[in-house]
């Protein structure tokens, strides 16, 4: 795709502008405004190819679009769309060799953790689980390491790194870091501009924004990682399809709006279970007593739509929550525009640190006294 020369002709755009005009064609007259979506496996070619399109697996124009549109949201020079968000993480961590050493949150998405146990067992990979809101023991436990990956807020804890001075120190002892910026969004924070060596995303998540695909997204300002991602994407198939990738960005114009409404309305829902006598913690940064709220305040530009709660009387009363939700959706995943909520250690595989009584909260973009109404009437039920 032949990009737009306009869109880089104002030189500070503020982020939602970059959501709704990067990755545009080019303006010529009677051209399409949106990029095209090119259905084709194979692409003509005669004699030794050059660098023209070849063959669909090793790249198409429909991702060009989307992978301009986040390298620019995320500051980034190199945007590279993957099949899934695991396949993204997998590549941006790349090939671990024996008697390599990880750094990651105790809490993270649980199957990241779960492929870097499997990384563990079969060569014989280290991995440290640190709590990452403890900066002095994520510093500590970078001693000697070759990787670190932070969650940032963590899933589904929502802990708050401090970014800056736990990158800063990775860099100092030549560790590689990767930051899952999924929860923030590039909205949220920029973790290359705080010292990032890879950013990742689950585009399945507030991205594409409406539950409709599975997508993952890696963004590089390093040639040769980005370079290492690309030939792991191709070597593995780890490939995404040209309609889920003109899907996504055609979510992520709108992104801005729906992150700025569904953080809106996780902070009421927030303050409003905080009060609540059927609740017996909540757990998201905006609050004032929220342990992580000062970092979250000093890092990030908005607070995240993710709410923890725990109600009063434990497990039963969590499991009766989600029960008795009319207008939230029980279901996994997050980032789209309707309200899901789970009881996250019902998964076998989530961390056996997280509460057994935690509910995570997805919170979406309805009106936010409907859904009010829905958990308040849930959480007078579940604990009666």
């Amino acid at each position: 795709m032949t990009p737009d020369p306009h869109a880089h002709a104002v030189p500070s755009l503020a982020p939602a502008t970059v959501a709704v005009t990067a990755g545009r064609p080019s303006r010529v007259q009677g051209g399409p405004v949106n990029p095209p979506v090119v259905l084709s496996s194979t692409y003509v070619s005669r004699g030794i190819p050059g660098d023209e399109p070849l063959y669909a697996r090793g790249g198409t124009e429909t991702w060009e679009s989307f992978e301009q549109a986040l390298a620019a949201l995320e500051g980034g020079e190199h945007g590279i769309v993957l099949g899934s968000g695991m396949a993204a993480i997998a590549a941006a961590i790349g090939d671990l060799p024996p008697g390599s050493t990880v750094v990651v949150p105790r809490h993270a998405y649980q199957v990241t953790l779960g492929y870097l146990d499997d990384r563990a067992a079969r060569y014989d990979v280290e991995v440290r689980r640190v709590d990452v809101a403890d900066t002095e023991a994520v510093v500590a436990a970078l001693d000697g390491a070759d990787l670190l990956v932070v969650e940032s807020p963590t899933n589904p804890m929502l802990e708050i790194a401090d970014l800056p001075a736990l990158l800063a120190a990775a860099r100092d002892r030549g560790v590689r870091s990767v930051v899952d910026n999924t929860f923030a969004t590039p909205l949220g924070q920029q973790p290359l501009a705080l010292g990032a060596d890879v950013v990742v995303h689950s585009v399945t998540k507030y991205l594409s924004g409406h539950t409709d695909v599975v997508l993952g997204a890696v963004v590089t300002n390093d040639d040769r990682i980005a370079a290492d991602v690309r030939s792991y994407r191709t070597l593995h198939g780890a490939i995404a399809g040209p309609m889920e990738v003109f899907l996504a960005l055609r979510g992520l114009r709108t992104l801005h709006l729906r992150v700025e409404r569904a953080a809106a309305n996780a902070v009421e829902l927030a303050r409003r279970l905080h009060d609540h006598p059927a609740v017996a913690e909540v757990r998201h940064p905006s609050l004032p007593d929220d342990p992580g709220h000062g970092r979250a305040a000093a890092q990030m530009a908005h607070f995240g739509a993710v709410v923890g709660v725990r109600p009063v009387g434990g497990r039963n009363a969590a499991d009766a929550l989600v029960d008795a939700v009319r207008l939230w959706v029980p279901a996994t995943s997050l980032g789209g525009v309707e309200s899901l909520l789970e009881r996250r250690r019902r998964l076998a595989t989530e961390s056996p640190t997280v509460p057994e009584d935690l509910v995570r909260l997805s919170v979406g973009v309805e009106d936010v006294e409907d859904l009010w109404a829905d958990l308040a009437q849930a959480l007078e039920r579940a604990t009666a």
